[in-house]
């Protein structure tokens, strides 16, 4: 079965539960004037005179006898016979029990013999007799049908307004949920990312309206994010596939019209393409690293960064590095191959400017410093190291995609941490890491692997 808009079901819970306080309301309301009315007969019955007792004596059995004040009195002895004044009263065996209890006092609902219901006060007359007075119940009948009546009327209205307060108060409770409701299908129709919902006061709808437009937000930063990568990436890609295939024509053209070429040439077009081939192979590699999403990594665990940070000076003086070390035990948690790569590319960028390859690497109390020797880095330009694709005036001539740093800045930023790059004293520049973690191992899953 197909459930309600989410506005009928609670205008739907909104009238059942008013109709239910209504309806208890109503018949505790009866009960209590029920209750009144019977107590309000019962003292009337009890009511206290002088001369009650001896208008029992002397009227009650008499044969023309008479009296206004009492409708119906039976008089019940101990051998069970019964003289009334109007119509008996029909005894029950409680009244019998009466006859002996000299504090009897017993209220119920009886009939007369003719079959009329009496409101009945049954008390202990005097020695081996009870008395049984009763008034009609027809005007208490009356009344508490009318009553009745009157709050059954006053119940069905309070449901057709709870039915109206619930259809007003679901309008105006689910007014936010139908505009973010219509913003979602905006941006499902058309993919606008820039839709925003207006947010209206703190309680949960604002909180919800809040974070969608957070993640609106995010949404609409990563696929700006995506789109600049794709840009960049294909205006990387566009240099070395150009000169790929212009060796490669180069060489089709020579085999096709039977002009070989010089060997020496040949051979240095061949180391060309090879070359262009690695740098390619190299910036694909890059653009994988940086296209893949924040969450598409390996679980982090608790590491040495010291043994990451000695395994990447191991990689990179077997390119060639010349790298001095002082590292200290820091712990950190992270991923191992991300933050190796990190360090890794951090060497290699300052040995890339370093006169003979010289790069000074430390490792003090989870801060990574790795430093050369060279030139140093404009100040104007120090903001846009970490950018995609972004490199130095000075350095378009050496290899490189312009990715490296930016892969330095994601790794870190995944592993908690910071990185900065900043001119030395002294000349050169200086890249600075700060991870969180501590001097001691907190497990030992990383050694038991």
């Amino acid at each position: 079965m197909r459930r309600g808009s989410l506005r009928s079901r609670l205008t739907l819970l909104v009238t059942a539960a008013v109709a239910l306080a209504i309806a208890a309301c109503a018949g505790l309301s009866w009960l209590i004037v029920q209750n009144q009315v019977v107590e309000q007969l019962d003292l009337t019955i009890l009511e206290p005179e002088e001369q009650k007792n001896q208008d029992y004596l002397r009227n009650a059995c008499s044969p023309d006898g008479t009296s206004d004040k009492y409708d119906v009195v039976t008089l019940l002895y101990a051998d069970g016979t019964t003289c009334a004044f109007g119509s008996p009263i029909l005894p029950t065996p409680e009244d019998r029990a009466a006859v002996d209890q000299h504090d009897a006092e017993i209220r119920r609902d009886g009939v007369t013999r003719e079959g009329r219901s009496v409101r009945v006060v049954t008390t202990n007359f005097g020695p081996g007799v009870a008395v049984l007075e009763g008034r009609p119940l027809y005007h208490v009948q009356r009344t508490l049908r009318n009553t009745a009546l009157a709050l059954c009327a006053v119940a069905a209205l309070g449901v057709l307004g709870a039915g109206w307060a619930g259809l007003t108060i679901s309008r105006a409770a689910l007014r936010p949920v139908g505009r973010l409701t219509g913003a979602v299908e905006h941006i499902a129709r058309t993919e606008d990312l820039h839709t925003r919902i207006p947010v209206q006061g703190n309680d949960e709808i604002a909180r919800l309206s809040s974070s969608f437009n957070a993640m609106t937000a995010a949404l609409a930063g990563s696929r700006e994010r995506q789109q600049q990568l794709v840009a960049d990436a294909g205006h990387e890609l566009r240099t070395p596939l150009t000169t790929l295939r212009t060796n490669i024509d180069l060489l089709l053209r020579s085999e096709q019209t039977g002009r070989s070429l010089d060997p020496d040439a040949k051979e240095r077009l061949l180391i060309n393409v090879k070359a262009q081939f690695a740098e390619l192979t190299t910036l694909v590699a890059d653009l994988l690293q940086l296209a893949r999403g924040d969450t598409d990594h390996e679980p982090h665990v608790e590491l040495g960064l010291h043994e990451v940070v000695t395994a990447a000076v191991e990689r990179a003086r077997l390119r060639g590095a010349e790298v001095a070390t002082d590292l200290k035990p820091w712990y950190v948690v992270g991923n191992a191959a991300s933050l190796e790569r990190a360090v890794l590319n951090l060497i290699d960028n300052a040995a890339k400017f370093s006169p003979g390859n010289q790069v000074e690497v430390s490792l003090h109390n989870g801060r990574l410093t790795v430093r050369d020797h060279g030139p140093g880095l404009p100040e104007e330009e120090l903001p846009h190291v970490f950018e995609r694709f972004w490199r130095s005036p000075s350095a378009r001539g050496l290899p490189g995609s312009g990715l490296g740093l930016a892969i330095v800045a994601q790794a870190v930023a995944e592993a908690g941490g910071q990185v900065k790059l900043a001119n030395a004293p002294g000349g050169g520049a200086i890249a600075t890491l700060d991870l969180p973690g501590s001097l001691i191992r907190h497990s030992q899953s990383d050694e038991s692997r």
